[in-house]
């Protein structure tokens, strides 16, 4: 191998390393702010899911825009969907959080008809607009309803976010490791089955631990978490169709090694509105064991 050749590879392998650390403190910050606030206090929960979805609205409407109105959009300091987006859930969540639910839905399907008007008159992609009220108010309803409402409702989103979790990083480790056969290269070329199943072992794995910790039937937990983890991968798969459909790599920037608050949270989206399904809608007890 030449010099110049065995230099490139060098800062290339370097680069790699730095992603991958940068990632990592990124992802161990995030955790432990997650579980401080899942743990502390559901007025503050609360408050920062709709900061959250604040910014992966801006993510999703920025994407999801047409051409003509994406160059008009970014020109201008605030994009109104991202506004109208963002006061729907902040109102949805702050009736939720009333424990007044109708409301709740009531202005998240206000929201949505709003959103689709206002991007109907511009020729905008009227639909992905006005889904974008949905994918994102629905998961905050659903995370803040869960902290709320259920039994023990912070142990719940707790068990949640380690699901999700050991899914994706299980996933990225193994797929790493092991690679093989890709599982959807037409919308994700990196996602391989070999990550995926290595996804959903490590959750089984890690709820296990976490409902053994307190005594409960570990063995149920894993084999929920293992057949729960595949919904996390359809989020994920869902957001590589829609950044395929765009044309975008990642949803945005704001997380370093991490990409966007989509790029991040669009497996905890499509496992938090399941988990809340079967929760609220068929009374399951996601701590295995009763109360503690």
């Amino acid at each position: 191998m030449s010099q110049q050749h065995s230099g490139q590879a060098g800062r290339e392998v370097a680069r790699t390393a730095g992603a991958g650390v940068l990632r990592l403190l990124f992802g161990v910050f995030l955790a432990v702010i997650a579980v401080a606030l899942t743990l502390y206090s559901a007025e503050w929960f609360a408050a920062v899911t709709v900061l959250m979805t604040l910014f992966g609205a801006r993510e999703w409407h920025r994407m999801v825009r047409s051409s003509a109105q994406r160059e008009i959009a970014d020109q201008q300091p605030i994009h109104v969907q991202t506004v109208i987006t963002g006061g729907t859930i902040a109102l949805a969540v702050a009736a939720l959080s009333f424990r007044v639910v109708p409301l709740a839905f009531l202005f998240l399907a206000l929201g949505a008809v709003v959103s689709f008007e206002w991007a109907r008159r511009r020729d905008d992609n009227p639909i992905w607009h006005a889904g974008g009220v949905l994918y994102l108010g629905l998961p905050a309803l659903a995370l803040v309803g869960l902290r709320v409402f259920a039994a023990q409702g912070s142990l719940t989103v707790l068990g949640l976010f380690l699901i999700v979790w050991a899914t994706d990083t299980g996933a990225l480790v193994f797929g790493k490791l092991i690679g093989g056969k890709k599982l959807a290269p037409r919308l994700s070329p990196g996602k391989t089955w070999a990550g995926t199943l290595g996804g959903s072992i490590s959750a089984a794995m890690v709820f296990g631990l976490y409902i053994a910790f307190f005594g409960f039937n570990a063995i149920l937990a894993m084999l929920f978490a293992f057949g729960f983890s595949f919904v996390a991968h359809g989020g994920d798969l869902f957001e590589s169709l829609v950044k395929r459909r765009f044309g975008y790599k990642d949803s945005g920037g704001l997380i370093p090694g991490h990409g966007g608050v989509l790029d991040r949270g669009d497996s905890l989206f499509a496992a938090s509105v399941v988990l809340a399904v079967l929760v609220f809608g068929l009374h399951f007890n996601p701590m295995f064991g009763g109360r503690v």
